[in-house]
């Protein structure tokens, strides 16, 4: 069991966590993920964990059962988010709250009781789903820009804090994925056409870049953020 690799993956109920947990459980991974809600699905070598991420209690309850499983963790893909898209005036101020609870609270606490166990072996890869929305400055996307800056901001200096432990904190930014997230087809065309590659981005496109992150040889690779369809 040793030689498999241990990872984490969060927000794994449905979409891109779904398909990472299953993806990476076909590589011969140890995968456990968690979502605040059960999930539809048995895939082999994935243990699931109901938990909220923005939870302190709750996430160390998440590290508490991969230590008693496996002892180790290999690696960590922060995929949690809530996502929002209003204009600034018309926001409430409890989707500021919700917005950064999990997309920055979750990924700190996740991150931070990951490396410690990380640390332990002196090797630990950490992979965060950023967004194009922060390059792209997209309209309607304030709120959710800002959480995912921090959470950048936070991955850059994290980056420098454990790197003499061996683990690397790398970005990817998934372009448009999900048509209903955009209130028109205008808007949708708009952010399409705004990119290099004018189409939608798929799992199998983010996990690519997953993939390159977590190889062992990626060891001197870190603070780094790949955005997906050419943006700049």
């Amino acid at each position: 069991m040793d030689n498999k690799p241990v990872t984490l993956i969060t927000g794994t109920s449905r979409g891109l966590g779904k398909d990472l947990a299953a993806y990476y459980c076909s590589q011969g991974h140890f995968v456990v993920g968690c979502s605040r809600n059960n999930v539809d699905y048995k895939i082999d070598n994935y243990t699931h964990i109901v938990a909220d991420v923005s939870n302190e209690k709750d996430v160390k309850n998440i590290f508490s059962t991969i230590k008693k499983m496996y002892g180790k963790l290999d690696n960590l893909i922060n995929n949690a988010a809530f996502i929002y898209t209003n204009h600034t005036l018309l926001s409430p101020t409890n989707a500021v709250k919700t917005l950064f609870d999990v997309n920055f609270t979750g990924t700190f606490l996740v991150s931070r009781e990951a490396c410690k166990l990380m640390m332990k072996r002196k090797y630990g890869r950490i992979v965060n789903i950023t967004s194009t929305t922060i390059p792209a400055k997209t309209e309607g996307e304030i709120l959710y820009s800002a959480s995912k800056e921090a959470m950048q901001t936070f991955s850059d200096v994290l980056a420098k804090e454990v790197i003499e432990y061996g683990i690397t904190v790398n970005s990817v930014g998934p372009s448009p994925m999900i048509k209903k997230r955009y209130t028109t087809d205008e808007k949708l065309q708009e952010t399409i056409n705004s990119l290099t590659v004018k189409d939608f981005c798929y799992a199998a496109d983010i996990i690519n870049v997953i993939d390159f992150f977590l190889k062992k040889e990626s060891n001197r690779i870190t603070s780094q953020i790949i955005y997906m369809g050419g943006i700049r």
